[in-house]
């Protein structure tokens, strides 16, 4: 069971309603998906975003455990967060890999995905994406669960439409669309590093952020730089990424 200590909830809705427009939005979508995953203690926390055909996208995940999750919907059309945005309703389940609901994402997740839980996240009252976390272990979810990812999907929708209502529409499309291209960036970034080197996706992922890191930089524009597409230099050792 997940220990959720209503006052620490309160107080973190309160500092993310309060930062809300401190702060770029995507950056701050990000932000609040972390927060999710660190506060409750939950392995790890995604969101998705649904594209004009209503196919969900992966946005964010905290994890390469995560990001398989969000992949493995993206590619099958089925899982609970895609339920959760069809349905526009939380949708929980104890063991995802033992769901008969969605028998095809069994073997695209990682292994240590197991309980899995989705909320909506809403515009106008209608569902454009899902705000998703799970467990490396088969896991009761509670109502308190639900309740308080229903509360931070509320923020961000909070957040989507103070920029809609600022007259933002086209840069909060803009924003996104970014953060969905540069996550591609970084997938093709990590396939040229598995097949180079020999390495799974974890190592390099793992190797690029580290390097990143090392100097100062977006995880993006490395990937990019790496694949040819910003900048003179490439990476090319595979001491540079880990």
């Amino acid at each position: 069971m997940t220990h959720i200590d209503p006052d620490a909830l309160v107080a973190s809705l309160r500092r993310l309603q309060k930062d809300r427009s401190a702060t770029g939005i995507v950056h701050h979508l990000e932000r609040i998906v972390q927060v999710v995953d660190r506060l409750f203690g939950y392995s790890g926390a995604g969101l998705m975003f649904a594209e004009e055909d209503r196919t969900l996208r992966f946005l964010f995940a905290t994890d390469e455990r995560g990001r398989s999750l969000e992949h493995a919907q993206a590619a099958t059309g089925q899982g609970p967060c895609v339920a959760a945005y069809a349905g526009d309703t939380a949708v929980t389940t104890v063991d995802v890999r033992d769901d008969v609901r969605w028998p095809a994402l069994k073997d695209l997740l990682h292994p240590e995905v197991r309980g899995v839980a989705g909320v909506p996240i809403r515009l106008g009252g209608v569902p454009v994406g899902t705000l998703n976390v799970y467990q490396d272990s088969p896991h009761e979810w509670q109502e308190s669960d639900t309740q308080a990812l229903h509360a931070y999907a509320h923020v961000i929708e909070q957040v989507l439409v103070a920029a809609i209502e600022a007259d933002e529409k086209a840069v909060l499309a803009d924003q996104l669309q970014y953060a969905l291209d540069y996550r591609i960036v970084i997938e093709r970034a990590i396939g040229y590093l598995m097949g180079k080197h020999d390495l799974t996706a974890s190592q390099a992922f793992t190797g690029l952020r580290k390097q990143a890191r090392d100097s100062r930089r977006k995880v993006s524009d490395l990937a990019a730089e790496l694949l040819g597409e910003q900048g003179p230099k490439s990476v090319a050792d595979p001491d540079h990424v880990g």
